[in-house]
């Protein structure tokens, strides 16, 4: 049988499709594995947490440091900023609170 372009072009478009799925997928199992190994991040966002909750999504890593970034995070060696946690980030999209709460406690546990 011949391989015809539509064919691959069609898969490719559906790969494309199902990447960002498959991305926000990703996010949510990291945070349910954060919230397994770390206990619950309310605990170490303190405050900020219920503000993440209260937060209208999407919104950028910019967007939050310039909202919250004086809130203070727990973490091994004392408290830092949200500023200073997420520092070291480019400028991303999040889609919920869970995903800012997922990439804060992959920061503070790498």
């Amino acid at each position: 049988m011949a391989d015809d372009n539509q064919s691959r072009d069609e898969q490719t478009d559906d790969e494309e499709r199902r990447q960002p799925e498959r991305e926000r997928e990703e996010v949510r199992d990291r945070a349910t594995e954060d919230q397994q190994k770390h206990g619950d991040p309310s605990e170490q966002l303190g405050d900020l947490d219920d503000a993440l909750e209260g937060h209208d999504y999407p919104t950028t890593t910019d967007e939050l440091v310039e909202a919250y970034g004086d809130y203070e995070i727990q973490t091994q060696s004392g408290e830092k900023s949200l500023e200073e946690v997420l520092a070291v980030t480019q400028n991303q999209t999040y889609d919920s609170a869970d995903d800012v709460r997922s990439r804060i406690l992959g920061l503070l546990h790498r």
